[in-house]
């Protein structure tokens, strides 16, 4: 059995024709879903980028592994996912994006040396590398991994400095300038790529490339796309296949929400930008035009699963890694907990006879990212790890089993270098938030500030802030226990197995080891010999 873990970076759950959206079709990720399980209430453990990751590959919450945002390194011997795969003879190989950032000073203090094997293993979170592209504009970044594309560029006749940037994300104005795809009113054009050599193309013909590759050998390979993460620009015809008059309402209240944070946020450069009505009209349709270019290279990857007979020996995950708020709720790009952010699309495709039963199924189960490691340890045959990771293993759901589940999941937002921390006076140490969602009440903790709290049932579009309303006082009490209750957990007691702590209880002090005996008799009933250099 093997595993083909498919992720895109900053894509909408509700953006998914699969999941109701009407403003979009994407009928190969639809028949994914007809496949295999479509989760309904799947979040991340962190709405950016990197520390979502780390916890996808680790299966540990962001206060376990203590990557908590973008460019903070994942510290040496943190045990990931593809470490307990590797244990088991799985080799699990990276095609596309990770966001990780090698924990270079962990390394020197260590003497390893991170062009080693093992140093580069570290660098990469466990990861065989068959292609890295996490895409960057700056030259000089020591962490911008796209040479191999721009490489496949330049063979193509797109050359330049920079060809990710001067060809993937640039456009030709109307009178023939070059317009830069980070400027949001260049979306409407088309990238100067055409739609055969985009980022999306080119990763999906890579992620083939690999499989082909494979032989008998058991593997992970997670296909990790960049879009429809910004720069919004598109190839042709992507690029204006779609309109304003195609977008949904937008989700916003229509008075001044009444959390200080939440007051100071939504006056930063980026929320002020996509709270502009021609902002989101312009960049949005493109946004969808992303997300139309990935379904289809999906197809295509798809069609070559099915024909070469590799649907019948793979698991198919898709995911993201968080959303995009798009000028919902009058904020921009990813950040905090509203479902347009925290919340993913989460579909799996299992090929076991033992999946049958659930194809085509809908779960609504609180979903965790973290669970996808522990599914895969799994799946792929290797023991469960409960100490190490935090999540718990969909192998029940996927096959329609009715098991007890998670009362509420957890997601964190460490805001330290974010702009609103300054308007609000704190301290870097307490900017820190998390949440709290049992499924109906979502309950944000914000560090030196009162909670904020959201009824989904009564108010599922997330408009009315009660955290401050008596009335819901018991909620509070409720939801701030479920997050001390987590708190208090286990989550850095790694180095022993439960089973080896219960023989370490069983078998009392270790040999050689004798406390509170009062004589030979005393000890020989409880089953310890003498000393050796005294005997029996």
């Amino acid at each position: 059995m093997n595993v083909l873990w498919i992720m895109a970076d900053q894509l909408r759950w509700d953006y998914l024709s699969c999941y109701g959206a009407k403003h979009i079709e994407t009928p190969h990720l639809d028949r994914l879903a007809s496949q295999g399980v479509r989760f309904d209430r799947a979040y991340v453990q962190s709405p950016i980028c990197g520390p979502s990751r780390m916890s996808f590959y680790t299966g540990r919450y962001v206060r376990s592994h203590g990557a908590t945002w973008n460019g903070f390194p994942l510290r040496v011997g943190e045990p990931t996912l593809c470490d307990s795969l590797r244990e088991i003879g799985v080799t699990s190989t990276l095609v596309g994006k990770t966001h990780m950032r090698p924990d270079l000073e962990g390394m020197g203090r260590l003497g390893i040396d991170p062009k080693s094997k093992l140093g580069a293993r570290l660098g990469e979170c466990g990861f065989e590398v068959f292609v890295r592209d996490d895409g960057t504009n700056a030259a000089t970044d020591v962490n911008r991994h796209a040479e191999d594309y721009e490489q496949y560029l330049r063979d193509h006749g797109m050359g330049g400095e920079t060809p990710w940037e001067e060809w993937a994300n640039t456009a030709i104005g109307p009178d023939g300038e070059k317009k830069s795809g980070w400027l949001l009113e260049t979306a409407p054009l088309p990238a100067r790529v055409p739609k055969e050599h985009s980022e999306t193309a080119w990763l999906t013909t890579r992620g083939i490339e690999f499989i082909e590759q494979q032989g008998d050998d058991p593997w992970m390979c997670h296909l990790s796309y960049i879009k429809p993460h910004w720069p919004y620009l598109a190839p042709a015809p992507y690029n204006d296949m779609y309109s304003k008059d195609d977008l949904p309402p937008v989700n916003r209240r229509d008075t001044e929400h009444s959390h200080p944070l939440m007051q100071a946020w939504e006056k930063t450069r980026i929320c002020e930008m996509f709270s502009r009505e021609e902002v989101r009209d312009t960049v949005a349709p493109v946004y969808m035009g992303l997300i139309k270019e990935l379904d289809d290279n999906l197809g295509r990857l798809f069609a070559y699963l099915e024909d070469s007979g590799r649907m019948q020996d793979t698991m198919i995950v898709f995911c993201s890694d968080h959303g995009d708020n798009m000028g919902d709720h009058w904020l921009g790009e990813k950040d905090l907990f509203f479902d347009s952010s925290a919340r993913v699309p989460l579909i799996i495709y299992d090929p076991r006879h033992e999946a049958d039963a659930a194809r085509g199924s809908t779960v609504g189960a609180l979903v965790e990212g973290i669970d996808l490691a522990p599914t895969f340890q799994e799946f792929l045959g290797g023991p469960a790890k409960p100490h190490v990771f935090e999540g718990r293993s969909l192998t029940p759901l996927l096959e329609g089993r009715d098991v007890p589940w998670r009362e509420y999941c957890i997601s964190e937002y460490d805001y330290a270098t974010r702009d609103a921390r300054g308007v609000v006076g704190v301290d870097q140490a307490d900017a820190r938030l998390t949440m709290v969602f049992d499924g109906r009440w979502k309950y944000v903790h914000v560090e030196a500030m009162r909670p904020m709290l959201f009824d989904l049932e009564t108010d599922p579009n997330e408009l009315h802030d009660v955290g401050e309303n008596p009335d819901h006082a018991h909620q509070i009490t409720r939801l701030r226990d479920m997050h001390f209750e987590w708190s208090r957990k286990h989550h850095t007691r790694i180095t022993r197995a439960p089973e080896m702590i219960e023989r370490m209880t069983k078998g009392k002090e270790p040999e050689g080891i004798y406390i509170a005996y009062w004589d030979r008799d005393d000890l020989y009933e409880n089953g310890k010999k003498m000393p050796p250099h005294i005997g029996d």
